[in-house]
């Protein structure tokens, strides 16, 4: 067995699912499923067995699962402690970080972040993975990446986290509008994060008693903008989708106390992970920006 083999028990057995596994590994799906079938024929055992509900790992996949961790993570400090002796000694920041990545935080920040830091340690490389918020939670939570950026307050349980920025959550509209007449005027609603939805549907409730009025269900946030740029409708987004955008009419969320109501987004990381020069750098590249000035208007 080669290390990647470990990885790819380890990663499949926290998925469950072949095309899941296969996108945190950036592999494809056919590649993963031959490499598992050339592991099973090389060791004389079935690992896995695959249903209609997903993956289910054999008793001896679950001992060969077991064995991963403790593989992985000795190959990977001795890996980080050779590296940390060149950088002892003088030599450039290397290595390659993964990244786990809400979509919005992928569209929107991370392309600058990344090139400010390239620029001044162009030796480390970058996997990066999107997702939503709360699969990237599961992410780091397992492991399978070193930081992870999520938007909302998901639990962040034995994890060190640092808050990046807040953002207020606006009504948006192409012309002024009455908000007491909200539930009557059409809405462009979008698919969010769990967490963002929950916090417009209480808000909601604390303040009308009708449902809203759907007009148009789009998939994505940037298209729910576009349409209520074109005058379609209304729509309730983070502050963020504002910038830049002068000819529309904002109207900030606030609770029963008149406080805005606020979305953060926050890097986690394990506490372990900063022994390693590469990790350690980053973190405290991040700590060190003011990416929320620029938020609020």
């Amino acid at each position: 067995m080669e290390y990647r083999d470990w990885e790819i028990l380890k990663v499949l057995y926290s998925q469950k699912n072949i095309s899941k596994a296969a996108r945190l590994l950036f592999i494809t799906q056919p590649a993963l499923t031959n490499r598992i079938k050339n592991l099973q024929e090389e060791l004389g055992v079935k690992i896995i067995t695959r249903e209609s509900r997903g993956v289910h790992f054999t008793p001896q996949g679950e001992y060969l699962v077991h064995c991963a961790d403790g593989i992985i993570a000795q190959f990977n400090n001795i890996k980080e402690h050779i590296r940390n002796m060149n950088n002892d000694a003088g030599n450039e920041i290397t290595g390659t970080l993964k990244l786990g990545v809400s979509k919005f935080f992928a569209n929107y920040e991370l392309p600058h972040i990344l090139k400010v830091f390239k620029d001044q340690y162009p030796h480390v490389e970058f996997k990066v993975i999107t997702g939503w918020s709360k699969d990237v939670t599961q992410y780091i939570h397992n492991k399978d990446v070193h930081i992870g950026f999520i938007r909302g307050d998901y639990s962040g349980r034995g994890l060190k986290k640092h808050l990046l920025f807040e953002e207020s959550i606006s009504i948006m509209s192409k012309g002024a509008i009455d908000i007491a007449d909200l539930p009557n005027l059409p809405r462009i609603d979008y698919s969010g994060d769990y967490l963002l939805n929950t916090l417009i549907d209480n808000w909601w409730a604390e303040n009308y008693t009708q449902p809203p009025l759907i007009s148009i269900e789009v998939d994505q946030v940037d298209t729910c903008k576009e349409m209520v740029i074109n005058g379609l409708g209304y729509g309730i987004m983070s502050n963020r989708m504002l910038k830049d955008i002068e000819e529309l009419e904002k109207y900030d969320l606030t609770d029963q106390n008149e406080k805005p109501l606020k979305r953060r987004t926050w890097m986690y990381y394990h506490k372990e992970s900063m022994e390693g020069n590469v990790v350690k750098t980053f973190v405290n590249f991040i700590e060190t920006l003011e990416l929320g000035k620029h938020i609020e208007k």
